[in-house]
């Protein structure tokens, strides 16, 4: 994260593409467990990282502010469009050469998508003379350049951020509302077998479910834009726990249009997630350190996604059934509200108060 806020992310990538498809290649070579979990589950994560999520959304926030909202939701529109493409991918590549095979033709993907995107990659608009959001410097003249002046202004490093209240408020509430999204994903398939549904139809919900959050995306991000994202991320978490709850109640009762409808609630849920988080992160603590804030709270946020479906099989293998867990995961969805809702601006961290005053003197 801090590598980002100085150098950009360009670099970064360039090793993690060469990191990930090696990782990913020499899956196809895989004979043990332990080979198994070195390469997938420290290698291509470690690759994965280096050209994911933080890279792309912190150097995105510092490119755009009053459309952080629309551009955040489009980049995220390619993580569910991956789940949408790759899956059915995956599986032709399999049937058609061996998934050996199929490991080193996605490697050769790997480089042959990210390393020529990397070139694209550019740290801040300052450093060529720019300025976000595209403005001019006729419009940033004439007072357009308000709101970024205003979120540089609001700029709390990593040991200042760490110092505020709204720091941990923010990591654990969007920690516990995206739990769903790990769990269903692992889970959704044997949960649905576990009630006498078909493999494929689990499968289907899983599609299902990845649809709307693709499709939403771009609302979620008009919205974002133009009204609270902090509000409007406990619209998403109250999304997120009604599904559930229908889900559980619908499945285990075999109504299945009530299925149908809770994986589609699940997925607009979903689709606001993302866009919701980088935006809340990006306004409450500013695009200049924003790296190096956004990576100390990422490891409370990947121990809490892990976790999770870890502990719903244990959960499954103690009792029989899932619908306790399920039900965890919505009452996780609504601590989740309160907790966002208690995660008020922080101060500036020059003058006591809040950033928008600062910026407007």
């Amino acid at each position: 994260g801090g590598y980002v806020d100085r150098h950009g992310g360009a670099r970064l990538m360039r090793v993690g593409a060469f990191v990930l498809a090696a990782a990913t290649f020499m899956c196809g070579y895989v004979q043990e467990l332990w080979q198994w979990w070195l390469l997938n589950g420290l290698a291509v994560t470690t690759g994965a990282a280096m050209i994911g999520n933080l890279v792309v959304n912190v150097t995105l926030s510092k490119w755009f502010v009053e459309k952080r909202g629309r551009v955040a939701s489009f980049a995220a529109m390619g993580v569910s469009y991956a789940g949408v493409a790759l899956t059915p991918l995956s599986a032709t590549l399999v049937a058609a050469v061996g998934w050996r095979t199929a490991w080193h033709v996605l490697a050769a993907g790997v480089l042959a998508v990210i390393f020529p995107l990397s070139f694209a990659m550019r740290r801040a608009p300052e450093d060529y003379g720019l300025h976000p959001d595209g403005k001019s410097a006729a419009q940033v003249a004439a007072g357009g350049g308000r709101a970024a002046a205003a979120d540089f202004a609001r700029s709390f490093t990593r040991q200042q951020a760490l110092r505020t209240r709204s720091f941990y408020l923010i990591v654990f509430g969007f920690g516990f509302g995206a739990l769903s999204i790990g769990v269903m994903l692992v889970q959704t398939v044997p949960f649905m077998e576990d009630a006498g549904y078909s493999r494929k139809v689990g499968a289907g919900m899983i599609l299902l479910t990845s649809v709307p959050s693709l499709l939403s995306k771009p609302v979620w991000g008009w919205l974002i834009d133009f009204a609270s994202a902090q509000r409007l991320s406990l619209i998403g978490f109250s999304i997120n726990a009604v599904s559930l709850v229908v889900i559980v109640f619908a499945v285990r009762n075999h109504a299945d249009l009530a299925v149908v409808v809770g994986f589609f609630m699940l997925g607009l849920g979903w689709g606001g997630l993302i866009p919701l988080q980088e935006v809340v992160w990006a306004s409450y603590f500013g695009r200049r350190y924003l790296g190096a804030v956004r990576s100390a709270g990422l490891p409370f946020s990947l121990i809490i996604g892990a976790s999770s479906p870890f502990l719903t099989s244990f959960y499954f293998d103690r009792v029989g059934n899932y619908d306790g867990a399920f039900f965890t995961v919505a009452a996780l969805a609504v601590v989740a509200i309160v907790l966002v809702a208690l995660a008020k601006q922080p101060m500036s961290r020059t003058e006591g108060q809040p950033a928008e005053a600062v910026a407007a003197v």
